[in-house]
């Protein structure tokens, strides 16, 4: 799997891994997006602010209204680090968006 440096999240808030390890939420000041972990891609995205409520987002696209576990970045903490499910990955997000290796 080719994996990108860095995935473009303008104003990047949150992010975390659905139950399965196979899509990332993200949540901006822009709304909410998923990505397909295999590709990267992004699948679904939603304008409408939701912001995460207790290091919990709700899903949307092909994770609808499952509720996600999430780190933030606010005031106190500039950059977020976690790893996927699995382990296999190491994301670092900021407010410019989130490189991954």
């Amino acid at each position: 799997m080719k994996r990108p440096t860095h995935l473009m999240i303008g104003g990047l808030v949150a992010m975390g891994f659905d139950a399965s390890g196979r899509s990332l939420l993200t949540v901006s000041h822009s709304g909410r997006a998923v990505f397909a972990v295999e590709t990267w891609q992004r699948v679904a995205h939603d304008t409408a602010l939701a912001y995460p409520d207790e290091g919990v987002a709700i899903g949307i696209g092909p994770i609808e209204g499952k509720q996600v576990a999430v780190l933030s970045r606010d005031e106190n903490k500039e950059r977020i680090e976690m790893h996927s499910p699995e382990g296999s990955l190491h994301l670092v997000g900021e407010s410019d968006g989130i490189s991954v290796s």
